[in-house]
């Protein structure tokens, strides 16, 4: 009791405030340090997004920051060896980029489609995006392809934001939170933060998930359903709804296309599009001055219900009278629908009857003033405070998108929408729908050398005309976004670049470009397949790979840097400038429009650069006009100076704070030389805080919607209205029935796809890949999901986060395994159409009982992420990547078509079908295994002791 302890020298240490890069929440972080090393790392309380909360992933950048997987130096694979051997060569950064430049400029000269760039989980899309765009090439996306993009375009294509960073849950007012398929590791802080609140005030938490861990743990409410049931049980919920005539008809006749008129003339062109004045504009059925008048104008009486002939003598209905008659057919009666989706009839009417109780007995009204976009003053808001939150469980499903706009339809229906206590938008969000960008489809442009896009390379489909196909439809895009395969893949399909890149299929290509994307690992569907496509040779170029070149840029030593034949070494989070725009993925909250900064609080300690400074350096190599002046001499400094200085239109730049010359403008001004500072000085980050009257309802508020012009967010201050009933989804159907006048597919197997799946209604069908799957076979649903501790594969390697979690298990539920014979710690076989892995077993009641599921990137290959080749994560971690196939299993008659939401093109890892058994004695350890991963260059600086000690009083690791 006398021992003393020895204090930190608070004399010697410094704080400064960044912003974490542990996940994709971005919070604010205050870090402490001491001699150029990271003592702690502690929430911002000042920050917006997480209010100084913190969670075990974000404390634990420290042991990022010194991991022992850090890569060092620029490598090359060593001449005369294989891609994939890990053999390699250090290179200085002036080769480096001397290879890549000439390459890349002898493709931009010739073919930039033959340049192939896609990135992982990064925060940057616009400017990688603007990179790619520049670089002439179509062939770019992000990640969101096979993480998000149903739930981005179903919100996008309905209610102007959506679920994940679009929006967020009004937790001040909320009385009601339901939450949908999410994982606790997306939007940690803020979801733990918006809980509390919620629960302190006494308001329900109930959670839709097949699995019961992380938020749904403390859900007052837990429905078990079945994977892949989403949408069939939201779209019950709005039979109830209907059934009991729960709606806001205000909110519906005055914020969506309810009662918009559509054309009835089955077999016709024209059919099921909105009835259009001579300017295009929807029309609707006025009941006070019985006549046909414009949908948009705000002075109507619209009829919601009702079928009427248009002047021309063609029939036509209300939007909501055809949702009527959908919706309360049978077919979605809970009582019909209980034995799909998993729940009891009267838990699915009840919770649907709760809802609507509170959305319209318990009302939310604000004394706030604010004026509609159509002139019309009000003196109150009026909130519906039903909140909710939806993601992966919902997304991952090739039925994922009509799921989730179902989802949609329930806010819609109860009026709850950007609104006190309810779903509100964050900026630069809501936007028209769909948001006014198309993707580059200029066969001439794409196929022009040495010439930029004249549109970015994603975009939001509104008719076949908009896709990116050459005359005779074939895909202009290596991944076949926007093809007649899957027309409004608007993420773009990360999955599909290897294996189409491999087949040629569409073309062959020449250079592949990953950033932070490890694609022979976890972060693709079909592990060993795709490792086997990346050393495949071609046979009509000797010696020559399908892939001929490929770069990989991460700061650490992955499965996927061991196939590189160049590998380009990044920096850390806490050792480069970094940009979280507006113009990108946004950190935004609901009263606040928000971005923020990184700058280097370490200093490098190795021979490494952070990718935003490589992409602007061969940017101004390869004289892209962005980023060169007109005689060819390069425009920006550095990253930092292109940051301050690049704007997108006038005014509109990638940081939206103390802009102006004087730094006195938000939003929008001219570029402010001492921009980097004042985030400096501000704990780096911006918040503009909407006034009262422009918090709300701002699909329809004019006050709101005229500053959002002005800052770029929207193209002109006019109303967002909402889309119950989807008139590009009819286009392209009626493209399929060879009922359009403009593009139709010549492929049968793309007409039926366009048939039955761009439904302008949500529909639910069985997820495509269990179509083709025996069910008796394979009678578990299997799924994967990621703690709330790690996120992606970047964490697993970390030390501290590894004493929590060094293994993962396949959790099946107790009374099920106890059928089958199997106990906590089993070893069983686990096998798919595609795929078998061996594993290890432990039980739980919290899971559905015929849904087996483990946690994602926890399994590695040996000596990869610094790891011993005898770490437990190579040892006895696996994944279920080994059993998923990114190809539809093969039907007699049809091309192969990819795994993937027919609409989106959303990867659809969870439409996984798997049976299991135990293992016979002896049969230990995870199977399939993979050769140890052999050292870089550099590797050796690096100590991999059994026991890494960094304390509070020392820097010494021992």
């Amino acid at each position: 009791m006398n021992a003393k302890i020895k204090l930190e020298n608070h004399d010697a240490q410094e704080i400064k405030y960044t912003t974490c890069y542990m996940c994709a929440c971005r919070c604010g972080i205050k870090v402490t340090l001491e001699d150029n090393k990271v003592r702690f790392i502690q929430g911002n309380r000042n920050h917006p997004t997480n209010q100084g909360v913190l969670c075990a992933k974000g404390s634990a950048g420290i042991m990022k920051q010194y991991s022992t997987a850090k890569l060092t130096q620029p490598l090359m694979r060593k001449p005369g060896t294989e891609r994939g051997e890990g053999i390699y060569e250090a290179i200085s950064w002036e080769q480096a980029l001397d290879i890549l430049t000439d390459r890349l400029e002898e493709i931009r000269s010739t073919d930039p489609s033959k340049l192939a760039f896609f990135t992982g989980r990064d925060q940057m899309q616009a400017l990688t995006g603007l990179w790619a765009q520049q670089f002439g090439t179509p062939n770019w996306a992000a990640h969101g392809g096979f993480c998000s993009v149903n739930m981005a375009a179903a919100g996008l294509y309905t209610i102007g934001f959506s679920f994940w960073e679009f929006g967020a849950p009004d937790w001040d007012y909320a009385k009601y939170f339901i939450m949908w398929g999410v994982a606790e590791d997306h939007s940690s802080n803020p979801i733990k933060i918006g809980l509390e609140k919620l629960k302190r005030k006494g308001g329900k938490f109930v959670t839709v998930n097949p699995v019961r861990t992380g938020y749904s743990a403390i859900a007052d409410e837990w429905l078990p359903i079945k994977p892949g049931m989403d949408g069939l049980l939201a779209m019950s919920m709005v039979h109830v709804l209907l059934k009991h005539e729960k709606f806001d008809y205000e909110f519906l006749v005055r914020y969506t296309n309810a009662s918009w008129l559509v054309v009835q003339t089955p077999g016709q062109k024209g059919d099921g599009l909105f009835l259009r004045d001579e300017n295009n504009q929807p029309l609707i059925w006025d009941i006070e001055k019985e006549a046909f008048r414009n949908g948009m104008d705000g002075d109507i009486a619209p009829a919601l219900f009702g079928e009427y002939v248009a002047p021309d003598g063609r029939r036509v209905k209300t939007v909501m009278s055809m949702v009527a008659e959908r919706y309360l057919d049978s077919r979605y009666a809970p009582e019909n629908v209980a034995l799909e989706v998993g729940l009891p009839a009267e838990t699915i009417e009840r919770i649907a009857l709760e809802m609507a109780h509170v959305a319209f007995k318990e009302t939310v009204e604000l004394p706030i003033e604010w004026t509609d976009v159509w002139g019309r003053k009000h003196d109150k808001v009026v909130g519906r405070p039903v909140a909710m939150y939806a993601m992966r469980g919902i997304s991952a499903h090739s039925n994922g998108f009509h799921a989730c706009r179902a989802v949609h339809f329930i806010q819609m229906l109860l009026g709850a929408l950007d609104a006190p206590g309810n779903f509100r938008a964050r900026a630069p969000y809501p936007k028209p729908i769909p948001p006014h960008q198309l993707p580059e489809n200029n066969i001439d442009i794409i196929n022009a050398p040495n010439t930029p896009l004249s549109r970015p390379p994603l975009g939001f489909p509104t008719r076949p005309e908009d896709l990116v196909v050459d005359e005779f439809g074939n895909p202009l895009r290596i991944d076949k976004a926007y093809s007649w395969e899957v027309p409004i893949a608007s993420h773009g399909l990360m999955h599909m670049v290897i294996t189409n890149a491999t087949n040629h299929d569409p073309y062959a290509i020449d250079t592949l470009i990953l950033f932070m994307a490890n694609m022979a690992w976890n972060s693709t569907m079909n592990t060993k397949n795709i490792q086997d496509m990346l050393r495949m040779k071609d046979p009509e170029e000797p010696g020559e790979y399908k892939i001929p070149f490929l770069v990989v840029i991460d700061a650490f030593h992955s499965e996927m840097t061991n196939f590189a034949d160049l590998i380009l070494p990044d920096t850390t989070y806490l050792e480069r400038h970094d940009c979280i725009s507006l113009l990108d993925r946004p950190i935004s909250e609901p009263d606040a429009a928000a971005d923020a900064i990184r700058y280097p609080l370490v200093k490098l300690d190795r021979d490494v650069r952070p990718w935003q400074e490589v992409m602007v350096e061969l940017a101004s190599r390869l004289k892209f006009p962005a980023f060169t002046n007109q005689d060819g001499s390069r425009k920006f400094k550095d990253y930092p100076d292109f940051i301050v200085n690049y704007e997108r239109s006038p005014g509109i730049g990638f940081l939206s704070g103390w802009r102006g010359k004087d730094g006195t403008k938000s939003l929008k001004g001219e570029p402010n030389p001492k921009q980097w500072d004042k985030y400096i000085e501000n704990q780096s980050f911006f918040a503009h805080h909407w006034p009262d009257n422009q918090k709300y309802m701002r699909y329809a508020n004019k006050d709101y919607l005229d500053v959002a012009a002005d800052a770029g967010f929207v193209g002109k201050p006019e109303p967002i209205i909402m889309q119950f009933y989807s008139e590009p989804l009819q286009k392209f159907r009626l493209a399929g029935m060879g009922l359009y006048d403009g593009p139709q597919p010549n492929n049968q197997v793309d007409r039926e796809r366009l048939v039955k799946y761009f439904d302008p209604l949500p529909m639910w069908y069985e997820p495509l890949e269990q179509q083709r799957v025996d069910a008796k076979e394979y009678p578990f649903f299997a799924l994967t999901q990621r703690p709330m501790f790690m996120y992606h594969s970047w964490d697993s390697q970390n030390v501290w986060l590894r004493q929590i979690m060094a293994q993962n298990y396949l959790y099946m539920n107790a009374r099920k395994a106890a059928e089958m014979g199997i106990q906590d710690f089993d070893w069983v076989w686990v096998e798919s159409h595609n795929g078998k892995i061996r594993c290890q077993v432990k039980t739980m009641e919290g899971t559905q009982e015929d849904t087996v599921w483990t946690w994602n990137a926890i399994g590695k290959q040996k000596g990869a992420w610094g790891l011993k080749e005898e770490a437990s994560e190579a040892t006895k971690g696996f994944l279920l990547n080994h059993l998923i196939s990114e190809l539809l299993p093969e039907k007699a008659g049809e091309r192969r078509v990819t795994n993937s939401d027919p609409v989106t093109g959303q990867a659809a890892w969870f439409d996984l079908r798997v049976k299991i058994w135990k293992a016979e004695p002896g049969e230990t350890g995870s199977w399939p295994q993979f050769d140890v991963l052999k050292p870089y260059p550099g590797d050796e600086r690096y100590e991999r002791p059994d026991v890494l000690r960094y304390d509070a009083r020392s820097h010494e690791k021992n």
